[in-house]
């Protein structure tokens, strides 16, 4: 199989990145559902679905800020449109949701914590859909930089790389096996399951970061690692609690 991955059916090409994309959100929301028939819901369904919202509206709009500030441009033409419409970051996504969320919750009063149920469904639907990133190769910018080392692979430009949606699959399967092990502790606080799979993920996408082949920087880091450095920041309480558990 070649890389980029794009199948000829019926003398259409299939563009497989997007579909698993658009898989990836439907195979997230089906199994929300399913977690939130079977574990007790303590938000009502009135103000469940303003949350969904407010993190709907708070992802798309992070998702496309962040990823447009992954390589800005200057040009205000057509073309500076249509890259500012199409750029999209997961990471930002993720923390423009949860911007959006906690709006949506201060706008209702809403005072518990709602992420928990979210995070198995985000774990899988990120893994569905870097398996289309790593199909669609260099056309996607989760490539890393050119490598020697045994992971190295031709992902569609003839040069060996860093397979960097690998690794974050690889990385986010674990999490989906440990964190349910972690559940006798997690259980103690109603949201302590998102913030450390959102501590944990952010934190793996910083170090992660030097091995892709950014162009912008702010000093000496791009801005999906001052995002990370972001998050770390606003859950910095969270952060020293676990470090003070830990001792």
């Amino acid at each position: 199989m070649d890389i980029p991955f794009e199948p000829n059916v019926f003398g259409l090409t299939i563009n497989i990145h997007l579909i698993l994309e658009y898989l990836a959100f439907f195979v997230a929301f089906r199994y929300y559902l399913k977690m939130r028939r079977s574990v007790p819901d303590q938000i009502s369904d009135k103000n469940r679905l303003s949350i969904i919202l407010g993190a709907i509206i708070g992802a798309f709009v992070g998702s496309r800020l962040v990823g447009y500030f992954e390589n800005p441009l200057f040009n205000w033409n057509s073309e500076y449109l249509i890259h500012v419409l199409n750029s999209k970051s997961i990471m930002g996504g993720l923390f423009g949701g949860l911007i959006g969320v906690e709006l949506a919750k201060k706008i209702i009063g809403e005072k518990k914590s709602s992420g928990d149920l979210f995070t198995y469904p985000i774990i899988l639907g990120i893994i569905i859909g870097r398996i289309g990133c790593f199909l669609y190769g260099v056309k996607e910018f989760t490539y890393g930089k050119a490598t020697t080392a045994f992971t190295g692979m031709d992902l569609g430009d003839g040069l060996n790389r860093h397979p960097i949606a690998l690794y974050e699959i690889v990385y986010l399967l674990a999490l989906f096996l440990i964190l349910p092990r972690l559940r006798s502790f997690t259980e103690k606080e109603n949201g302590l399951l998102f913030k450390i799979f959102m501590i944990a993920y952010f934190g793996f996408r910083f170090f992660i970061e030097f091995l892709k082949p950014n162009v912008f920087f702010v000093i000496g880091l791009s801005s999906i690692q001052w995002l990370c450095i972001l998050c770390w920041v606003y859950y910095l309480p969270t952060i020293q609690k676990l470090i003070k558990n830990a001792y």
